[in-house]
């Protein structure tokens, strides 16, 4: 898959619907966001993300919509700032392991940078104000997704995670560190999106969270297995599902 698609995939992300729907990779977060850069740097996350997995993917996974403890100010689905900057523990020491199993590695015996096995030659920075938030943002449903998929020994640049509505939608009383589920025209509008990542990313093993996302691979005629959504009490079938699909 060239760069030129992945491109034009990118671009698809501005017509992100009108509402209570909050695009990262367009709008500023005026109450949270660093700066006005911010959308800038998390179109570089998301670039760097998916370049480092064009052409070598084989496990997609979907999810429900964009959260705003995770790709809100990562600007990657199902990631959080506190993944990218190395500060969750247990996924850094699990990306690290991975880096220095590699032979000849000239990190052997040390720890690795985890961004670097997570983004294509992108230092990342955090983007949401460290008086909102002091280490940045944690995303249960990230630190599960990412901890069950690397213990399964998948390489991190062998899987790739999105959502069948690729935007933030939040609940316009709370205000944008809100989620709600996105209705039923908003996940049409995500749709067209929802087919062009399958495109850029085409492989065998694809894996929805819960129905929503299931319902939307249906409706393009995707075949893909659904699991257990982690959140809410099902962290410990997610990785149970995961584990059994992924061998």
């Amino acid at each position: 898959m060239s760069h030129n698609q992945l491109d034009k995939f990118l671009r698809l992300l501005k017509a992100s619907p009108s509402g209570a729907v909050f695009n990262p990779w367009r709008q500023i977060d005026e109450q949270n966001d660093i700066g006005p850069h911010s959308p800038a740097i998390r179109r570089k996350h998301l670039a760097a993300y998916f370049r480092k997995r064009l052409g070598k993917v084989r496990v997609v996974i979907i999810g429900e919509a964009l959260g705003y403890r995770g790709g809100h100010f990562s600007g990657i689905p199902m990631t959080s700032e506190r993944i990218l900057l190395g500060k969750q523990p247990a996924i850094a020491a699990a990306l690290s392991e991975r880096r220095n199993r590699k032979p000849n590695s000239k990190n052997s015996g040390h720890h690795g940078k985890p961004a670097r096995q997570i983004l294509s030659g992108l230092r990342p920075r955090r983007t949401s104000k460290p008086s909102v938030c002091a280490d940045g943002f944690s995303e249960p449903t990230a630190t599960i997704a990412w901890g069950a998929l690397l213990k399964t020994g998948v390489p991190p640049n062998e899987f790739v995670l999105w959502n069948a509505f690729p935007w933030h939608s939040f609940d316009p009383r709370r205000g944008l560190l809100s989620n709600r589920a996105p209705d039923k025209s908003e996940q049409l509008c995500g749709r067209a999106v929802l087919k062009a990542f399958l495109e850029l990313f085409p492989c065998e093993t694809i894996v929805s969270l819960g129905k929503i996302a299931a319902a939307q691979l249906e409706q393009l005629g995707v075949k893909g297995q659904c699991v257990r959504h982690p959140a809410s009490g099902g962290a410990k079938r997610f990785r149970q599902q995961i584990a059994g699909i992924i061998r």
